[in-house]
């Protein structure tokens, strides 16, 4: 067996493996996302950076989520609020 070289192809199965996972998750984009969403300021329409990995659908969902929450049509567990929305005063 050739160790110099089982060291090596191990080494690099290591190092690719890192760099691989030095990528973030979905689910760890959506949270970024969210955070980018958050913070910026409501006349920003642009797609934040952090948010080009999502599909378009779920990038919908949380904008649309967003301004939900922001017109305060959802309850204490962010979810929507039917009477909430027909409580607020019209624009």
């Amino acid at each position: 067996m050739n160790r110099p070289r089982t060291a090596a192809t191990l080494l690099l199965a290591a190092f690719l493996a890192a760099g691989c996972s030095s990528q973030p998750t979905y689910d760890e984009s959506v949270q970024q996302c969210v955070k980018a969403l958050k913070a910026r300021h409501l006349d920003d329409k642009a797609k934040p950076k952090v948010c080009e990995p999502l599909k378009e659908d779920d990038y919908t969902l949380l904008v649309a989520s967003q301004a939900m929450d922001g017109l305060g049509w959802t309850d204490k567990d962010g979810k929507f609020d039917r009477n909430k929305m027909l409580q607020s005063p019209s624009p």
